[in-house]
């Protein structure tokens, strides 16, 4: 309507917000699902796919307006600058509110941050428009336009490879970045009793959630049930010090001695053995 590429790369990139977010709504509730006994570990996971989705959407959306920016730059558009000025103000004013209110709550969840990045991308994408409807109005400058819709190009490509970048590193299961394995195990192998540890892993389960498995050589001899005081003592630790809470830690020792049980025969078998 008002001939600015800038406004409809804008556009284009919240339409691209309303996608993703009504993705990371679904995900979010899919995610709350208990494990099933063919999902064992839940759907936590389908946040990440979902972010994932997000900044290949949002790559589709910076190449469109890349390819149309220079198309512009080579012939410059008359525009409504004052109309553009208008709804670039507007833009600005929706995308800042809604991103306060997000980054709230956008730390220890890939999905909320998807949402806020996509906002805060927007409120710079409205900047841009509000620069090139000024630059219009003042000094006749149209190509601002094609300019600002570069820029807006840029941002929604940053947005794109930081969500793509902590999907992929969530899907291939890496250690989380602030988590330093030599640390943890270092942490693991001084605790009392502690003789070896090896086998130890350290991944992500959904979006923000580390998780641990290893196995931890005790000194012994012990009771089976000092081992599993000890395991629990290991996983209390890493709790604090790490944060992590979800933790599996195989214990083994070098001669583990099992509680003893007195178990009483049950009725057949003491039949059985009279009849024997």
């Amino acid at each position: 309507m008002f001939g600015s590429l800038a406004l409809v790369a804008d556009a284009f990139h919240l339409t691209s917000d309303v996608l993703a977010l009504g993705l990371a709504f679904g995900a979010l509730a899919l995610a709350q699902r208990p494990p099933t006994e063919r999902h064992t570990y839940g759907f936590e996971r389908a946040e990440v796919l979902a972010a994932q989705a997000n900044g290949l959407l949002l790559l589709v959306a910076a190449v469109g307006i890349v390819i149309e920016a220079f198309r512009r730059l080579g012939t410059p558009q008359a525009m409504d600058a004052g109309a553009v000025l208008v709804i670039g103000v507007g833009g600005l004013l929706v995308n800042v509110g809604s991103a306060a209110v997000l980054a709230r709550s956008s730390h220890g969840n890939l999905n909320i941050r998807a949402a806020f990045w996509h906002l805060v991308m927007d409120a710079l994408g409205s900047v841009a428009v509000v620069i090139a409807a000024i630059g219009a109005l003042a000094f006749d400058a149209e190509s601002l336009d094609a300019i600002a819709s570069l820029f807006i190009a840029v941002l929604i490509v940053v947005a794109a490879w930081r969500l793509l970048r902590d999907t992929t590193r969530v899907l291939l299961d890496a250690v989380p970045p602030e988590i330093d394995v030599a640390a943890v195990r270092a942490a693991l192998g001084a605790a009392d009793g502690v003789e070896a540890v090896h086998h130890l892993h350290v991944w992500t389960m959904g979006s923000e959630r580390p998780a641990l498995s290893a196995h931890v050589v005790l000194a012994g001899p012990l009771s089976l049930h000092d081992a599993q005081e000890r395991a629990t003592e290991l996983k209390g630790m890493l709790a604090t010090r790490f944060g992590i809470q979800h933790t599996t830690l195989e214990v083994e020792c070098h001669a583990c001695v099992e509680d003893h049980v007195h178990v009483v025969p049950s009725e057949p078998a003491r039949h059985a053995h009279h009849d024997h």
